[in-house]
C-alpha cells in the first residue's frame, strides 16, 4: 500500500505538522517556515516539546490566504501582509479584500509574473526542462534583456523612493 493510500483525512479543526500542511498546500516545509517568521501576527503554530510545529486551524486558513495572494494574485510577501493586516484573513479567503493605492500589485503588470511566464514557457517546452527546438538560446537572451530591464526598473525606484 502507498503513503498516498494509508493517507488517512484530517478534520478541519485537528492540528497539523509542518509536513502534513505543507502537503496539503502543495508547498515546501521550508516556505511555511518562512512564512511564519514574516507573518508573525497571523502564524503562531503550536511547538511541541520536542520542537516540531503544530499548525492550528486557524494557522492553516492565514497560510491558505497567503499562498491565494502570493501565487495566485502574484502578490509579495510585503504587500500580502499589509492586505491581510488591513482587512482580514476572512475577507481575503472570501474574495473580498479589495486592493487600495497601497497595496495594489496587479499580476498582469507585475515585471516578475511576466517574466515567470516567460521562464515557464521556456523550459516547460519538454520534459528534460530544456525546448528541443534549438531556438533555447534565444529565449534565455530574451530572459537576461528581460532581467537587465527589470533590474533597471528597480533602480530607478529604489532611487526615486531615497531622493
Amino acid at each position: 500500500m502507498s503513503a498516498a493510500a494509508k493517507r488517512i483525512e484530517k478534520s478541519a479543526d485537528a492540528y497539523r505538522s509542518i509536513g502534513e500542511a505543507a502537503d496539503e498546500l502543495g508547498l515546501q516545509p521550508h516556505v511555511l517556515r518562512y512564512w511564519e517568521g514574516k507573518f508573525t501576527k497571523h502564524l503562531k503554530p503550536m511547538k511541541r516539546p520536542d520542537g516540531r510545529r503544530m499548525f492550528r486551524p486557524e494557522d492553516m486558513e492565514a497560510l491558505r490566504a497567503i499562498q491565494l495572494l502570493v501565487h495566485e494574485r502574484g502578490m509579495t510577501l510585503k504587500g500580502a501582509q499589509q492586505l491581510i493586516n488591513e482587512q482580514g484573513i476572512e475577507k481575503v479567503l472570501a474574495g473580498q479584500a479589495i486592493l487600495s493605492a497601497n497595496n495594489s500589485e496587479a499580476p498582469s503588470t507585475s515585471p516578475a509574473r511576466e517574466l515567470q511566464e516567460t521562464i515557464r514557457s521556456a523550459f516547460g517546452a519538454s520534459e528534460g526542462g530544456l525546448s528541443q527546438d534549438g531556438d533555447s538560446r534565444g529565449r534565455l537572451e530574451s530572459m537576461l534583456a528581460d532581467l537587465v530591464d527589470i533590474k533597471a526598473r528597480l533602480d530607478k525606484a529604489r532611487l526615486s523612493k531615497a531622493a
